[in-house]
């Protein structure tokens, strides 16, 4: 405990406070193709708590417009350095994000975190690498990019055109299984596998001492989020419930959507995969077919950002897995 603990310690509780009272928190717009039009960055970072940064992306698929980003980068300013948590969706998204912590604090960059081994994670390493800061990500994250990385790059390359230059694949330099404690500074900060998720490698960055957890894509906010084939959503619940809810985090920085709390990213995704699947077993247990489940009543989230992107399709591979379950 340092001299700034309790000064730390009200701060929590009054953002606490304000956070739980809000409800719901105020979603991205989709209607705006990039709120932050001097960067490549879909909107410009914000210190959620004290020390704790994030520049939220896009809440939407992809794309030239929001140049990648639609995942949320992070970094946390320790006293001692400065922690990134993902890499970025390119080169020029990664180059974007360090000039804006450039903008706040002297501290050098000494830590990279890929959070899973999708794209939008890990296609920036190749700029951080080229500044020779080491890049740390689960063991299974770091295999998935080694499988796929050329394939992932291609897919990026026709998205975004030259906002893709001089992005490259750079695996990370260092990889974990279960946990590792990165704490730097003032700050401590562990690396979590808590389990299944969304994709392989999935980890949390937790920080005990703040209650605060960057969740990556176990947990989604302001959107609806998208099962891939492969996705074992039985799996994700188990996660969930046994080890992600267990944290006791008062604070999430979701892997998609605005910052939060618990009560929020639990609706925009167990809430959720725990409807899709009730829904899907009643349809099988009454003789129902695929082409049936891809007409499942999921209108009471029509409202939420992608749902005419991936509702029907999340329907179709949900029943995919449970048929066989």
């Amino acid at each position: 405990m340092n001299k700034n603990t309790p000064v730390r310690f009200i701060t929590i509780l009054l953002i606490s406070f304000v956070l739980l009272a809000k409800t719901p928190v105020a979603m991205a717009n989709q209607s705006i193709p990039d709120q932050y039009p001097g960067s490549l960055l879909y909107s410009a970072p914000v210190e959620f708590i004290p020390n704790v940064w994030t520049s939220t992306g896009a809440t939407e698929p992809s794309g030239y417009d929001n140049a990648g980003h639609n995942n949320n980068l992070n970094f946390l300013i320790t006293g001692d350095g400065v922690i990134v948590i993902n890499g970025g969706g390119s080169y020029g998204l990664a180059k974007a994000l360090h000039d804006e912590i450039k903008k706040v604090t002297d501290q050098p960059v000494k830590l990279v975190v890929n959070e899973n081994g999708q794209g939008h994670a890990m296609l920036g390493n190749s700029y951080w690498a080229e500044l020779d800061v080491p890049i740390i990500a689960h063991e299974d994250a770091a295999a998935e990019f080694d499988e796929r990385g050329l394939d992932i790059l291609d897919s990026a390359k026709g998205r975004l055109r030259e906002r893709a230059d001089k992005t490259t694949v750079k695996l990370p330099d260092m990889t974990f299984s279960e946990s590792k404690d990165i704490s730097m500074g003032s700050m401590k900060v562990i690396l979590l596998y808590s389990g299944p998720a969304h994709s392989p490698g999935d980890i949390q960055v937790w920080l005990p001492e703040e209650k605060l957890v960057i969740s990556g894509d176990i947990a989604f906010n302001d959107r609806m989020l998208p099962i891939f084939d492969g996705i074992d959503t039985a799996a994700w619940i188990d996660t969930w419930n046994n080890k992600f809810e267990k944290l006791g985090a008062v604070y999430v920085i979701p892997g998609h959507g605005n910052p939060t709390n618990m009560a929020l990213v639990r609706r925009y995704t167990l809430d959720y995969l725990i409807f899709l699947r009730a829904k899907i077993r009643e349809l099988i247990d009454n003789g129902g077919g695929l082409e049936e489940a891809f007409y499942i009543d999921q209108s009471k989230y029509k409202n939420w950002h992608t749902f005419k992107e991936v509702a029907t399709r999340n329907a179709g591979r949900v029943f995919e897995q449970m048929e066989f379950e």
